[in-house]
This record gives structure tokens, C-alpha cells and sequence, in this order.
């Protein structure tokens, strides 16, 4: 459908019109002339690599980046957005790809202060509750948010957005910690706010949501629009040629065998959690051998993270069994031991506890891999730090300006390729990664996916925790669920699909058997599925 004729009738004047935006930076060009129009009730995807200028083009729909040149019309109206604060007075609501929300304070305080004047905290908890009942995104309005895990918040920023009952909803990766049924919950809501007359600008390296959900996309690519399409009358892989201009690559799993030392044991591990909101962990246990990678799926919230700190040895536990690295006890061992006996680990939030942000690339490789010949008799060797990051920046493919660039001034995807990229260059008998892909675009994802697969075939332990389900199938010889603070018996990956581990992650079909090669032995919720 021609915009001629998508802007006719009620929507001869489109709700948002972007002409000639342009934005620079001092070693970039992140937006440059940048011509869009995005028609009321319309579903609009905006789709590009890391990099390509989204997101800093979204910051300035939303009134936090001022452009250096162009025009801004909302309703057929040139505004300047002062603030988000008077983008959000005009209708617009935005969900962040990385939060901006305080950890020291509720849910409700959060939401609370961007709304005008002085909404009553009572009243605005109910609110909370029964919309985040109603679009199945379960959140707790008076849970401090430094409890929450990255999917909670994911859910906060959603429903704040909701709260505001916006005429123009901008949502960034919005369902990367979603369940498939909850992800089809979650759309049913968008195409109800559509047909109500909201506008949607929707950013997604996830093209079958794209091609499921959206009736028109623009696609940038180096800071410019390269393109225009109808996703339903494209093919996942032509989105993504328009967004790469190139075949995109395709990871290819191989078919080789499980070693037979187990790498990562967890036995019968239990865990209070730390906070009243956190989640305790019961009864977990888990086989990793060498050369596979071991999936666990669940929404975020369900325990991961607490299973993920007992793992790393951020939280030593009283239990010395509990875990065993390569055969011997660490439960009680802190991270750096355990990194010296070769557990690596990637954390899933990138910036804060992946990497520092003030600090450069070739600082954060010290961070985790200053025992690879970084230093020396307590001193810094500089030449082997620039070494290692240029290795890491060149091997893994990350854009910036290089190793002296700061983590901050990468985008997602970029950043997230050095992180797995430190990792993997310290050759780790145990990988232990977190969300390897979230929010990172299809390329990047493709070429991070097949970095584990090479890992594994290597011999490498590889536990992978994500949400992304497909990845799951994608990567995996096994797959676990979690959910409840439990974890179900891993299963090999032939031998379930993504539906019936969606039901799983909700916890009405878990399965009460945890220990390795174990079948499913019970049920536990209202019926069998």
C-alpha cells in the first residue's frame, strides 16, 4: 500500500511526520536527513542493524535528543519537543530498550514521576495492578525495583506506557523476555490500541514479530532510509537483506556427540532469596558436560538470576557441593576462583555489570582477563591490554571507534559482541551466558549464536539462559525450564518445541524432576496439557 494512499480520508494528515532529521555526533552520523510519516492508528516498524540509528531517532521523537537539523510535525503541526515531559503532554509514550527507571525506589514512585502534578499512590497502585492484569504483564506497584530482574523491569516500562493511554506508543524490543503466548497476549493489546487510533512505533530485530504485527516498516541502515516495505508481504530473511544489504548469515549447528566429563554439576541446590521479592530456589540440579550447550529457558523473575549469582560464585553458598567446577566442590569459592579453575560468564545486564560504562574497551577487557598476560608483577601491560581488545574488537566484529572508545558510546548489539567476545578469547572450560542476544539485530545474533556453537564444538560446557525461545531451538542439545524457583529435567532439544516450553515457563505445566536425562514424572497446576 502506497503512503498516497494509506494518507487519505481521517489520515490525510499523518499523526507524526519527520522531514531532513539529522543528527551528529563527534564520531558519528547517527541520523542523516531522515524523512518519515507514520499515519493514525498505524502499526509502523523501524527496522535496522545496531547502529543504524533507531534508537537516537526515537530519543528525539520522544523529546530527548534535539535534532541539528529537520523538522518535527505532530498532527500536521511543527513542534520542538522540549522534554519527554511535554512529549508525553502531547500523547507520546515510550518503552525503553534499557530502562529508565530508579532502583531505590517502588514501581508506583517510578511511574509516579512521570505523571503531571501529584497522583496518589494508592490509587495509582490500583491502576498499576489492573492494567498490568489486564495485558497480562504481571507487576507489583509498591516491589523496590533494584529487586527486579531485567524482564520485570522490561514489564514496568511497558505498562507506565500504557498508564499514559498515548496517542503515539514507541516500543523498543518489547517482547525479548516474553513467553510466545504472553508475545501474542501482548499483540492482540497493540492491535486493540490501533484499531482505537493509537500509533505504534515498533523496533524489533525479532522479523517474525515484525511480519506478524506491522503494516508498514522503514528500514535504516547507516544512519539513512534505505528502504520501505509491507512486512506481510515480506519474508523474514528479505527484511533482513534490506537491513544488512547482504544474504544474512545462518548459523550452522553441528551434529557431534556430548563429551562425557561433566563440567558443571549442580546438586540439590536451594537458596533463600535475598529480598522479600526475589525468588528462592528450590531443590535445583543440573548436568553440564563438555562439548554441549544446555538451554534454560523461563520469564524473567523465575529464579535465573539467583541461580545465576550461585553459578558465578557472586553469592558463595554454605552448601561446598552444591556446585562442582571440573569435578571439584566451589560452592563456597567467590568468582575469581572459580574463574581461575575456568568459568567464564556473561552477564545479562550489559552495561553496569558487563561492562563498565566510563570506562574504555580495552579498561573493561582487564576487568575479567587481566590474568591473561594483562599483568605483571602487579603492574599494567598496556600493549598486552590493547592487544587483547583489538583481538576482541576485530575478531567479533564490533563497531566503535576503537579499543580507547567508551562502553557507553557502543550500541546494544555492539557492546554485547565484546562482551561474549572477552569471554570466549580467555578460552573458558565453562561458559556460563545470560540473554547472549537480547536486543541485539539479526546479524550480530546470527554471528553471536554461531560463536557458541564454534565454542562448544570446541569442547567448551556452554549453559545459555535466555528467554528467546527460538535461539533456544536455535543453539541447544538440551533444554530446561524454569520456573517458580525450580528447574524441570533438561530434555533433548528434538524432543520438545517451542510451544510446549512457553506453557512450561508459565509454570502450569512444569515438570517436578530436575536431575540430568530424568523424563517428566508429574504435573503440577490446574490440569495436563
Amino acid at each position: 500500500m502506497t503512503d498516497a494512499l494509506r494518507l487519505t480520508g481521517h489520515d490525510a494528515v499523518p499523526r507524526l511526520e519527520l522531514r531532513g532529521i539529522c543528527k551528529r555526533y563527534p564520531s558519528v552520523v547517527a541520523n542523516d536527513g531522515i524523512d518519515l510519516k507514520v499515519g493514525r492508528g498505524e502499526l509502523h516498524a523501524i527496522l535496522g542493524e545496531n547502529g543504524a540509528g533507531k534508537s537516537t531517532l526515537m530519543k528525539i521523537i520522544y523529546g530527548l535528543v534535539k535534532p541539528d537539523q529537520g523538522d518535527i510535525l505532530w498532527e500536521g503541526e511543527r513542534v520542538t519537543f522540549a522534554s519527554p515531559a511535554h512529549a508525553r503532554r502531547l500523547g507520546i509514550g515510550m518503552v525503553f530498550q534499557h530502562f529508565s527507571l530508579f532502583e531505590t525506589l517502588t514501581v508506583a514512585q517510578n511511574i509516579a514521576l512521570g505523571m503531571a502534578g501529584k497522583p496518589d499512590l494508592g490509587s495509582l497502585s490500583t491502576q498499576i495492578a489492573a492494567v498490568s492484569e489486564r495485558y497480562g504483564l504481571p507487576v507489583d506497584p509498591g516491589r523496590l525495583v533494584h529487586t527486579m530482574s531485567v524482564g520485570e523491569r522490561q514489564r514496568v516500562e511497558i505498562v507506565r506506557a500504557l498508564l499514559l493511554n498515548p496517542h503515539l506508543l514507541i516500543m523498543d524490543e518489547p517482547t525479548s523476555v516474553l513467553t510466545p503466548q504472553a508475545v501474542e497476549k501482548l499483540f492482540e493489546t497493540l492491535r486493540r490500541l490501533s484499531a482505537d487510533g493509537c500509533s505504534i512505533l515498533y523496533i524489533s530485530h525479532k522479523l517474525h514479530e515484525i511480519k506478524a504485527l506491522c503494516q508498514r516498516a522503514t528500514v535504516l541502515r547507516a544512519g539513512r532510509v534505505t528502504g520501505n516495505c509491507d512486512p506481510r508481504q515480506e519474508s523474514p530473511r528479505s527484511m533482513a537483506r534490506m537491513m544488512v544489504g547482504a544474504e544474512l548469515p545462518v548459523c550452522r549447528p553441528s551434529a557431534i556427540a556430548a563429551g562425557t566429563e561433566s563440567r558443571l554439576v549442580v546438586r540439590d541446590l536451594n537458596l533463600e532469596a535475598d529480598s522479600p521479592f526475589g525468588t528462592s530456589l528450590e531443590n535445583i540440579s543440573l548436568v553440564l558436560s563438555a562439548g554441549e550447550i544446555l538451554g534454560i529457558a523461563g520469564i524473567s523473575g523465575n529464579g535465573q538470576k539467583e541461580l545465576l549469582t550461585a553459578i558465578s560464585g557472586e553469592k558463595p553458598l554454605d552448601d561446598n557441593d552444591a556446585i562442582q567446577l571440573l569435578g571439584a566442590p566451589v560452592g563456597r569459592s567467590g568468582s575469581l576462583t572459580r574463574r581461575h579453575r575456568g568459568l567464564c560468564f556473561v552477564p545479562e545486564e550489559r552495561l553496569g555489570r558487563g561492562a563498565v560504562p566510563s570506562l574504555s574497551l580495552a579498561e573493561n577487557a582487564v576487568l575479567t582477563a587481566h590474568d591473561r598476560g594483562m599483568v605483571k608483577a602487579g603492574l599494567l601491560r598496556f600493549a598486552e591490554i590493547e592487544s587483547f581488545a583489538r583481538r576482541c574488537i576485530d575478531g567479533f566484529k564490533v563497531k566503535c571507534g576503537g579499543s580507547q572508545s567508551e562502553a557507553r558510546s557502543l550500541s546494544g548489539g555492539n557492546l554485547q559482541k565484546f562482551i561474549v567476545g572477552r569471554e570466549i578469547l580467555q578460552s573458558p572450560k565453562v561458559l556460563v551466558v545470560s540473554q547472549p542476544t537480547w536486543g541485539v539485530d539479526v546479524g550480530a545474533a546470527a554471528f553471536i549464536r554461531q560463536s557458541l556453537i564454534d565454542l562448544r564444538n570446541a569442547g567448551t560446557a556452554v549453559l545459555v539462559v535466555s528467554e528467546e525461545l527460538e535461539e533456544l531451538f536455535e543453539i541447544c542439545d538440551r533444554i530446561a525450564v524454569m520456573a517458580k524457583g525450580r528447574l524441570s529435567a533438561a530434555v533433548p532439544t528434538s524432543e520438545t518445541n517451542v510451544m510446549e516450553v512457553g506453557l512450561q515457563m508459565t509454570g502450569l505445566t512444569m515438570w517436578s524432576g530436575s536431575r540430568h536425562g530424568e523424563p517428566p514424572r508429574e504435573v503440577y497446576g490446574a490440569t495436563e496439557a
